[in-house]
Parts: C-alpha cells; structure tokens; sequence
C-alpha cells in the first residue's frame, strides 16, 4: 500500500465512525454510550489523519506525485473531526443540567408521562435552588410566558403546536391546563418529555413549558432550545412577575 493512501484510509474510517454513531444509538443497534465513543474515535482517528498527511507532504519523497491524495486525507481528516469537536465545545459552554423549565420556582409536573421515565437516569423531579441558578445564569430569557386568550383557547393553540412541532404527545388534559408529550431527538434518537402548564389570568393565560432529557447530564442546550422554539411558535409575551 502506497503511504500516501493512509491518511485518506484514515479519515474514511472517521467519516465512517462519524455517520454511524447516532443513527445506530437511535435504532438500538448499540447504547448511546457505544456511539459517544465511537464520536471519540472520530476525533483520534480524523486528527491522526490529517497529522500523517501534513507530515507526508512535508517530506519530498511522499509528497512526489502523492500531493493531491495527501491533500484530500487532511481535509477530511479534519473534517471529520471538526463536528464532534465543536460539539464538545458546545456542551462545555454550557452548563451541566438537563432539566429546563420557565418556572423554576413552581415548575410544571408530570404526571402522565411518569410510568415511560420509570426506568430513565434522570428523575423526573426538579432538582431545586441550584439547577434554577444555573438555568438563570445560562437562559435568562425563558420565563413564564403570557397569552392574550382564554385557557380553552390557549390550550388549543399549545396542543396545536405540540403536533406540528412532532411531539408524541402522552396527554392533553384540558380540564386541568396540563399537556405532556415526547419529543425524539434526530440523531441519536434521545428521549426528551415535555409538560406545558396552562392557567387562567388576569385578561388571558398563563403558559409555562418545562423539558426534561431522559439520560445525560447535560442536554448541549437542547431543552433551552425546544423551549424556545415553542414560545416562538406561541407567540406569546414574558408574564409579568
């Protein structure tokens, strides 16, 4: 095998390990945890490649006549393993909590959705003072939010965008202002639940949201972002304290 044909080797593998490891956490071939590591030997495998195919074309006698296959294995080298790498960034931005809600003083309840979270690592408990710190540091914007319609009306509206933002949804208790719902993330296929809170007030309602991954410690942002989401798509306003 020519020399120059390693990096390139190299970085397919990468590439390979890359594209496999969610989808394969998602469809139950191997445990998330399978795949995370897999995302680590992305980075050994696509840094290594790139490495070997800087020092080839620094030395005539590989570079002669191999420049361009070189040249290949060091982009995807690199390529490969720049997307777990800025994830990593990401997830140490951000803090270590995966339970997002827009009232951390009374945050929403499940109910429905407990017996699918009786088996998850996370509880489904809020985790109290110093989570609701962390979140306000991290996301101050998601708050509780107000809506100028009656509950029925605004609990319409919820249930509605529950579906079009693909939601499994578990329950939608009108008479009790509670929707619960699951949300699957793409890649890996994590289980996310959902518990949206609606209450009369004064001249319309009151909408909190709450989101909670199953396993991980950290979410990299995901519920911050659901959250988010839904509030755009409810185009409602911060309640008044």
């Amino acid at each position: 095998m020519k020399l120059s044909r390693i990096p390139v080797l190299l970085a397919i593998l990468a590439l390979v390990l890359l594209i496999a490891s969610g989808p394969g956490s998602r469809f139950g071939w191997w445990e998330f945890r399978t795949g995370f590591s897999m995302m680590r030997w992305t980075v050994y495998l696509g840094l290594g490649a790139g490495v070997l195919a800087l020092l080839f074309l620094v030395i005539p006698r590989t570079r002669r006549g191999n420049a361009g296959t070189l040249a290949l294995g060091l982009v995807l080298g690199l390529a490969a393993s720049a997307l777990p790498l800025y994830g990593l960034s990401q997830a140490k931005s951000l803090p270590m909590i995966h339970d997002i809600t827009t009232d951390t003083k009374r945050p929403p309840e499940f109910v429905a959705v407990l017996p699918l979270r009786a088996n998850a690592a996370n509880p489904a408990e809020y985790g109290g003072p110093e989570i609701a710190a962390k979140q306000s540091e991290a996301y101050p914007d998601i708050r509780t939010q107000h809506l100028d319609a009656a509950p029925a009306d605004a609990f319409n509206k919820v249930e509605q965008i529950a579906h079009d933002m693909g939601w499994e949804i578990v329950s939608a208790d009108a008479a009790a202002g509670r929707l619960e719902a699951t949300d699957t993330t793409f890649w890996y296929g994590f289980k996310d639940d959902i518990v949206v809170r609606v209450e009369p007030e004064a001249a319309g309602s009151r909408i909190d949201v709450r989101s909670v991954s199953r396993v991980g410690l950290s979410d990299v942002g995901k519920n911050a972002k659901r959250i988010r989401a839904f509030i755009k798509a409810l185009g409602s306003q911060p309640a008044a304290d």
